[in-house]
């Protein structure tokens, strides 16, 4: 594995970092089941779910199509050759990482799934220490300037930032 890359194990993965607390928060649903309030607003939740699947989802294709478009790697190990900043990208620095916190968050609320919405606040601070910090320091040793001014357009998890002209 290159050294001029932003993670350096195999198991510095969304898949990894959000799987396992989820896989763990199926496995407690199973053994001590919980349930979120469904009497009056069963509907909302299935609903609102619902959609948050396929807005995370959403995210995730257009960032991989983004990336692809740009021919970047979206596997750890590989090098970053330049920073997308077009598409999904101008509206978050992290979209792949943000539709998967949507799918999550859908999937809990649209199948009655408590401890997943539970596990993930920490898997979001892991996401966080063992993704993103490390994501963000190498993309600012590699492209000095330019990615400061992009985290300075872009919010992290959403939205642009106020310009100051």
């Amino acid at each position: 594995m290159s050294s001029d890359v932003a993670h350096k194990n195999w198991w510095q993965i969304f898949e990894v970092v959000f799987g396992i607390p989820f896989l763990a928060a199926i496995g407690m649903q199973r053994i001590l089941p919980i349930s979120f309030p469904r009497e009056t607003i069963g509907l909302a939740f299935t609903l609102g779910g619902t959609l948050l699947i396929i807005v995370g989802i959403t995210f995730v294709v257009l960032a991989r199509q983004e990336f692809a478009r740009h021919g970047q790697p979206t596997d750890p190990g590989r090098t970053t050759r330049e920073i997308v900043t077009m598409g999904v990208f101008s509206i978050s620095r992290n979209p792949l990482y943000l539709g998967g916190v949507c799918t999550l968050v859908g999937i809990s609320l649209a199948f009655n799934l408590p401890w997943v919405f539970g596990l993930l606040l920490p898997s979001v601070v892991a996401c966080h220490y063992i993704l993103i910090a490390p994501e963000e320091s190498y993309l600012a040793a590699k492209f000095g300037e330019e990615y400061r001014m992009y985290t300075m357009r872009v919010h992290r998890w959403f939205g642009q930032k106020k310009r100051l002209d």
